[in-house]
């Protein structure tokens, strides 16, 4: 079996499809069809159920999902890591919290690329829920995310730094310069993340504990459209500093006073356990260490 075919199964297992995954991979169909032929031939069973004109991994398509992605995540491992000392090549998956891509991430890479010229990086958006699981099933190799402390026995932390996450408002706003608490948000129309952030977790679990009902005017994932509805005067934005730094500088928002209980957040670099930290890894967060 080659990494070029388990690259393929894995890409029919996400889509579904083998006509999706030659559109993805940029090969003809029957390119994909010869390469699972051929895997299925080796390994002496049957990968994927036809059906008509859809398709079903079998039990044993199921169970080499786990080891495909295993043997792909070190084909990167070994790019970035047996390689030129100064100058790693290959891919870097990494899993970053929309919040820190607004400022400081972008920053960190710009500082990276010109080093290592030949990392290929790729990032996609991650939530606090599944992050132990991306990186145990290989699909990242690390993850950059701000978030309460993640404790799990299964991944290991390079880097992590405590974080303001705050209550940010127009400068007109009435409760601008006093110092408030949680029963001074009875009634005071808030702006919070969607429904899987924890940051929306821990206000509302901490209003709920003094006996207050949150009054939401908005939710959504988008921390630009919570800044704007806060600087346009439309509610008290729940945010990380990080995100509202701009808008701060320029007298857009202004952080409110808060003395309510603390809401603990961290900027975290995590890695599984057991991985290895190459030199692509090890610069990137040695690059994140300096710019905290």
């Amino acid at each position: 079996m080659t990494i070029t075919q388990l690259s393929t199964f894995l890409k029919i297992t996400e889509l579904n499809s083998f006509s999706a995954a030659a559109d993805s991979l940029g090969y003809a169909q029957s390119t994909v069809t010869t390469q699972i032929k051929q895997l299925e031939d080796e390994l002496g069973c049957v990968l994927f159920e036809r059906l008509g004109k859809t398709i079903s991994v079998t039990s044993a398509g199921e169970r080499l999902v786990t080891y495909a992605e295993k043997m792909l995540q070190l084909e990167r491992e070994i790019r970035l890591d047996v390689t030129d000392e100064d100058n790693p090549v290959g891919i870097l998956k990494i899993g970053v919290s929309e919040s820190l891509c607004i400022n400081r991430f972008p920053k960190a890479l710009m500082e990276y690329n010109k080093d290592n010229p030949r990392t290929e990086i790729r990032i996609q958006f991650v939530n606090h829920e599944n992050i132990p699981e991306l990186l145990q099933k290989g699909e990242l190799d690390m993850v950059y995310t701000l978030n309460p402390l993640i404790e799990d026995e299964r991944v290991e932390i390079l880097h992590k730094k405590r974080e303001k996450l705050g209550f940010y408002a127009s400068p007109d706003h009435p409760l601008i310069g006093k110092a408030i608490s949680e029963a001074d948000l009875k009634d005071v129309p808030l702006l919070l993340t969607g429904h899987n952030c924890n940051f929306r977790h821990m206000l509302v679990s901490d209003l709920e504990k003094s006996g207050i009902v949150p009054k939401i005017a908005l939710e959504t994932s988008s921390k630009e459209i919570l800044k704007q509805f806060a600087a346009g005067g439309y509610g008290v934005a729940f945010i990380p500093e990080m995100t509202a730094e701009t808008e701060i500088k320029g007298g857009r928002l202004k952080r409110l006073n808060w003395k309510g209980n603390d809401f603990p957040i961290y900027s975290q670099v995590l890695i599984h356990k057991d991985k290895h930290k190459n030199k692509a890894i090890n610069a990137l967060v040695a690059i994140i260490d300096r710019a905290d």
